[in-house]
């Protein structure tokens, strides 16, 4: 299946319009800021684009940032002039097609975003195995990955590798497909189907399970959406399946509690992340407003406080005292609150 993906992005796929799907596509346009940068890349890099998400996380100033699968390198150009002259993009790729593309036009980005020298790199490889290719562990501060880990059929090492990779505190960043149920086996070997992003999407479930195996306890939902299957032959033979587009933020953090469990904490988001001053989105369910004192349960408040968030927020609370599950966070009690039937007889 690498060579079939090798030769569907390398040889088959000349330019986004080949695609015969949108699930390889970014339904939704940029915030303004990237569009900005977005309209300074290099029109061949932006022609070999095919995400199917925004994987440009807050506060990256300063950040060593891995884009695994960067392709021709739409996204990791634009994190580059995200993370600035101090900071660093290292982009994996197995296509040498797509990276002839993206190596071609370093110089014209290093002059387009005013850096003194070149704060990026490309590297040829499977994203599988980071370790033969020299990336040591707690190297990195974020990583990111735009609609390719589906593409990779060993799935829980890409999980591991990045576990290793990612310093203490920091995220694996991503948009993929995902798929409402598994797979079939004779549609996941079929490589059209595979190389447009669909026969090898993760049941959602089996994707929570591996991240939680690779260490990442506590995965969070930042948005998804539906994909529509406008090409007919291929709804006809894969059409029963409905997949998504999804962004996860999985944080190394060791020790993440399996549910939301309240210790009475709360943050406020003090403001001061660029772009973001008047509200700090940390998930789907957590959309913290600047100064408002805001409740969270044990997970949140150490992902905003073990990480590069944390001097943007003020900590209330510690974990002196627990006061069960936290409520509304999608768990509950398992127990019945009243008996069943008549009351108990007591001694």
């Amino acid at each position: 299946m690498h060579s079939e993906v090798k030769t569907y992005y390398g040889q088959t796929l000349q330019s986004s319009a080949d695609l015969q799907t949108s699930a390889c596509c970014t339904a939704t346009p940029p915030p303004e800021h990237l569009q900005r940068i977005l309209c300074r890349l290099h029109p061949e890099v932006l022609s070999r684009y095919y995400g199917c998400g925004l994987i440009a996380p807050e506060a990256l100033d300063g950040c060593q940032v891995l884009d695994l699968g960067c392709g021709a390198g739409r996204d990791a150009y634009c994190l580059s002039a995200l993370v600035g002259e101090q900071g660093g993009v290292t982009g994996i790729d197995m296509t040498p097609e797509q990276l002839a593309v993206a190596r071609r036009h370093q110089q014209f980005h290093a002059e387009a975003f005013g850096h003194g020298r070149s704060n990026l790199r490309f590297i040829e490889g499977e994203i599988e195995y980071l370790d033969s290719l020299g990336l040591a562990a707690e190297q990195f501060d974020v990583l990111v990955s735009n609609c390719v880990i589906n593409l990779v059929p060993d799935k829980t090492r890409v999980l591991r590798e990045a576990w290793r990779v990612l310093k203490a505190g920091g995220e694996l960043y991503f948009s993929d497909v995902y798929a409402d149920r598994r797979v079939p086996a004779e549609l996941a070997a079929d490589p059209e189907l595979y190389g447009e992003c669909l026969a090898g999407a993760l049941y959602w479930g089996d994707f929570l399970r591996l991240a939680k195996a690779a260490g990442f306890a506590d995965p969070r939902l930042v948005e998804d959406r539906p994909i529509q299957l406008n090409n007919p032959q291929i709804a006809a033979r894969i059409g029963h399946i409905r997949f998504f587009s999804a962004t996860y933020r999985l944080f190394k953090l060791e020790a993440l509690e399996s549910a939301c469990e309240d210790y009475g904490q709360a943050v406020i988001y003090k403001g001061g992340i660029l772009h973001h001053s008047q509200m700090f989105v940390l998930d789907k369910h957590h959309r913290i407003e600047s100064g408002k004192v805001f409740p969270v349960c044990g997970n949140t408040y150490r992902m905003l406080k073990e990480s590069r968030f944390a001097a943007h927020f003020e900590f209330i609370g510690d974990f002196a005292t627990h006061y069960g599950l936290f409520e509304g966070c999608g768990s509950a009690i398992p127990f019945d609150s009243q008996v069943a039937g008549q009351a108990a007889a007591c001694c």
